[in-house]
């Protein structure tokens, strides 16, 4: 039996057990933190109806960070995929890319605060910028404690290869970096692309 077969077959064993509480609990805490950040993005959207609303400009480094935390949803789709076919050394190299380009898009992030505050759109400055770094700011925090996360997954999977339970922190950790970017995404697109006309048209007419 191969590397990646008898994997998988402790993969199979470890669904009945302890270790695959942690599929359905993520299910379950991505589903809470959607309904949360659905409901700033309502009254973001409600808020974006008045008069004074003044919105952010798109800076490169916007587009960058996002170029970042997609590489990094990737960069962990690599090493799930590695894992699965019993690559070690690729499945290792995934989780230090994503995390690498998870922690550049963390530090982008901060940049742009930067930026945004040297040209007068501070937390305080408007509605807009307010919702802005709170929304920013949350999936942050999100994401940094997905690499907590992350780093346990590096330890476990330095120190025994690929098992059953190495297979299914990468998967998860995988799943969850991709729930971010999709959330990211979202706020991307609402934040800086679509214009606030169409969406209180599109939110008007649903």
């Amino acid at each position: 039996m191969s590397v990646a077969q008898s994997a998988r077959h402790d993969a199979g064993g470890a669904r009945d057990g302890m270790p695959s509480a942690g599929k359905p609990a993520l299910w379950v805490f991505m589903g809470v933190v959607t309904v949360l950040f659905a409901q700033f993005l309502h009254a973001y959207i409600v808020r974006m109806g008045y008069a004074d609303w003044q919105r952010l400009p798109t800076l490169p480094t916007v587009w960058l960070n996002t170029a970042l935390l997609l590489l990094s949803s990737a960069a962990l789709q690599w090493a799930q995929v590695a894992g699965r076919h019993g690559r070690r050394a690729g499945m290792r190299a995934g989780l230090f890319l994503g995390g690498a380009l998870a922690l550049a898009f963390l530090a982008g992030q901060l940049w742009l605060w930067r930026q945004l505050t040297a040209l007068d759109y501070a937390i305080a400055s408007g509605p807009a910028s307010s919702f802005f770094y709170l929304l920013s700011g949350l999936h942050g925090v999100h994401l940094a404690g997905g690499l907590v996360a992350w780093g346990m997954t590096i330890r476990r999977v330095g120190h025994n290869g690929v098992t059953a339970d190495g297979l299914l922190a990468v998967e998860l950790c995988a799943r969850y970096w991709h729930f971010l970017l999709a959330l990211w995404l979202v706020l991307f697109g609402l934040l800086f692309i679509v214009p606030p006309a169409t969406i209180l048209a599109i939110c008007s007419s649903a």
